[in-house]
């Protein structure tokens, strides 16, 4: 789970006041002594704290708190509203220019995953319409063009280099040209980074910010290096002027402190973070949601996204049929569990609905039961999928066989199957007669 470590903290802190009917000015404080000191422990900027502190502190003695009927939510309410405050306070969007194509700089420390963000960025506005071009400004490090081309096929997005000979300025200038010509409204600039700032870095960054007045300057930082990356958005912000952050490799870090500390310190918002090594992890950074999965509060409407990524309405409508007339296969079982695998690892998925995050606290989700739930069902006939009732002893036996597995891994998925079959039918009763509304309107899982 995201920030787990700061999470569990926070959570245990206000599990404590829950437990009191009716809480006194004592009781607000000394469970602020324990949000103090776990956040200063997840490397939150030490000023940041004291008054993050100190605002909730002046909110929660208040008679709107202590006097209300349920004191300890009130308490949560207003360090989630501060929470979310502290990371910018609502979604911060990349401004496109009017006339395109808009020019987006990327800069940031060797180490960040700056070249990677490119090509996960590029994904991710073509998926909102845009039609990026991708351009290798970086010009120093051994391979970073090679690396972009690559992650240019990935996408499908082309990618415009000059070698590693040529000016990053007229790099730059060639390549708004070359996007005009060609129709793509948004370019995407690498630029060169270093292991630490220094002069010449920023004097390069500074002339191809003259030369081609980007629209947007994204910097990219390592989320896990906490105050550091507070320190270089600092560092960035006061010699180039950046416009906002994207904080990589958040599903790594335990802590939180670059997230918490970062928007505060510098003014600037965090527009993306990075959640994974795929390029589709690169999401936009909703500072209300991750205050709520922080509080153990969950986190639905990004679960919702994920699902609709994955969700075919064509498809949906057929299974609802089929619920209905109880011809549910085990191609549609195994249909609906690669969708809800196609979302992310299971445990994140179980920790955005609210109240779970904390039950999951210590529980491995299994993915390798999945991968042998799939060769089961790869292994079976197609008779047999769509029919399991044949499935009689020798069936069994060849079917374990054939997908490596026990007849009792087979027994296992077959009395599983028979449930889920079950639980379905019912849930396409119960949402019989509704209205429309689309996912929002009606979400429920697949296979879960």
């Amino acid at each position: 789970m995201i920030f787990e470590g700061l999470a569990d903290k926070l959570q245990n802190a206000f599990d404590k006041l829950k437990g009191k009917g009716k809480l006194s000015e004592k009781d607000v404080k000394t469970a602020l002594r324990e949000v103090k000191l776990a956040l200063l422990e997840a490397d939150v900027n030490f000023k940041v704290v004291k008054k993050f502190v100190k605002k909730i502190e002046e909110r929660a003695v208040g008679h709107e708190v202590l006097d209300s009927l349920t004191p300890a939510q009130q308490v949560i309410k207003v360090v989630n509203e501060e929470l979310t405050d502290l990371m910018g306070g609502s979604q911060s969007k990349i401004a496109f220019a009017s006339n395109p194509p808009t020019v987006i700089m990327m800069a940031g420390l060797q180490g960040a995953g700056k070249t990677t963000t490119v090509g996960k960025l590029a994904k991710l506005l073509k998926k909102q319409g845009k039609n990026p071009l991708l351009v290798a400004g970086d010009i120093y490090r051994p391979a970073a063009i090679k690396q972009l081309q690559v992650l240019g096929e990935r996408v499908d997005q082309p990618v415009f280099s000059m070698g590693d000979k040529q000016d990053p300025v007229d790099i730059a200038k060639a390549a708004i040209s070359n996007a005009e010509s060609n129709g793509h409204d948004v370019v995407i600039i690498d630029t060169a980074g270093r292991l630490h700032i220094d002069e010449e870095l920023m004097d390069e960054l500074k002339n191809v910010k003259k030369a081609v007045k980007p629209h947007e300057i994204l910097l990219v930082v390592d989320s896990m290096t906490g105050q550091d990356a507070v320190n270089v958005a600092q560092s960035f912000d006061e010699a180039l002027g950046i416009d906002g952050v994207v904080l990589t490799k958040l599903d790594g870090d335990a802590r939180g402190g670059a997230a918490l500390s970062i928007s505060s310190v510098t003014g600037k918002a965090i527009k993306f973070g990075g959640f994974g090594e795929k390029l589709d992890d690169l999401k936009p950074f909703h500072p209300d949601r991750m205050a709520s999965r922080i509080l153990g509060m969950g986190d639905v409407l990004t679960l919702i996204e994920k699902a609709e990524e994955q969700f075919d309405a064509k498809k949906a409508k057929e299974l609802e049929e089929k619920l209905r007339k109880q011809e549910f296969t085990f191609e549609d079982f195994l249909d609906q569990m690669n969708q809800v695998r196609n979302m992310g690892p299971l445990d994140e998925l179980l920790g955005m609905i609210p109240g779970v995050g904390k039950q999951l606290k210590g529980l491995k989700m299994d993915e390798g039961e999945l991968d042998k739930i799939e060769a089961i069902i790869n292994s079976m006939t197609i008779d047999e999928r769509r029919h399991p009732e044949i499935i009689n002893g020798s069936r069994r036996r060849r079917i374990a066989d054939g997908s490596g597995t026990t007849v009792q891994d087979i027994n296992r998925l077959l009395k599983q199957f028979k449930q889920t079959r079950k639980m379905m039918k019912q849930m396409g009763d119960m949402t019989k007669g509704l209205g429309g509304g689309g996912l929002k309107g009606k979400f429920k899982l697949p296979f879960m």
